[in-house]
């Protein structure tokens, strides 16, 4: 958060002040609804910094952290392997991409492979 916001309330989105006694204040940000199907995802290959080991991530998930964990926890299942959900991405260890492309696929997601 930006020092000059730091402990002040911002839920209001930078609403500061009006001068209208009848004024009542509605929030413009509605978040939208994204259903955990139909997401456009990226399934990447890489070894680059886990000492020459292979790993499949998955990333462009959008959806809150427990909805990413969940898919993350039945991905690893599916595919038998270990791995974990780190900062918006899915990470599998092994090559296993045409597993988790298969699965993410059955669930209604739309799944790019990127790389190797």
């Amino acid at each position: 958060m930006a020092k000059k916001f730091k402990g002040k309330d911002t839920s209001e989105g930078g609403f500061v002040f009006s001068t209208n006694r009848d004024f009542v204040f509605e929030s413009g940000d509605e978040e939208l609804e994204l259903s955990g199907n139909r997401q456009i995802l990226e399934a990447h290959l890489e070894k680059k910094g886990r000492a020459g080991k292979t790993a499949v991530i998955i990333k462009g998930f959008q959806g809150n952290a427990i909805e990413l964990a969940s898919l993350g926890k039945d991905l690893k299942s599916h595919c038998g392997t270990g791995g974990s959900v780190k900062e918006g991405e899915i990470i599998l260890q092994g090559d296993c991409r045409a597993k988790a492309i298969a699965f993410l696929q059955g669930l209604g997601h739309t799944v790019k492979r990127v790389g190797g």
